[in-house]
């Protein structure tokens, strides 16, 4: 069971970015799916979840900015992220796992990937 986050680069203020959560060997559509990010000398943070049922969740640091879908038959998540700030800049992770009661809590998920870094310059 492997998680893969990608998409991640160098951005400006003001700009956009997909990032795109993969997984091998399991199937995403059996689990609901989060994105946190962690930036230099701060904790890992919650930023959005989808459920199976691909319904979304935000923080309210992302709302309005970010929208997290998933397309089943590709087996992907993605997360769009509009009008970004230089204090999006972070280590993005997606993590797995069937039941998350608190979405934006680590512990609630088993599966982690790699993340991928973005950088917002202002």
């Amino acid at each position: 069971v492997q998680l893969q986050a990608s998409g991640g680069g160098l951005a400006q203020a003001g700009g956009s970015l997909r990032l795109s959560c993969t997984a091998s060997g399991f199937a995403l559509d059996n689990y609901a799916i989060g994105w946190f990010r962690q930036a230099p000398g701060k904790e890992r943070e919650g930023i959005s979840a989808i459920s199976v049922g691909s319904d979304p969740t935000y923080a309210d640091s992302v709302k309005g900015r970010f929208t997290v879908s998933r397309d089943n038959h590709l087996n992907m998540v993605y997360l769009q992220m509009n009008s970004l700030k230089p204090e999006d800049t972070a280590v993005y992770y997606c993590a797995a796992d069937i039941w998350p009661v608190d979405w934006w809590q680590v512990g609630q998920y088993r599966y982690w990937g790699r993340g991928t870094q973005v950088t917002v310059s202002s």
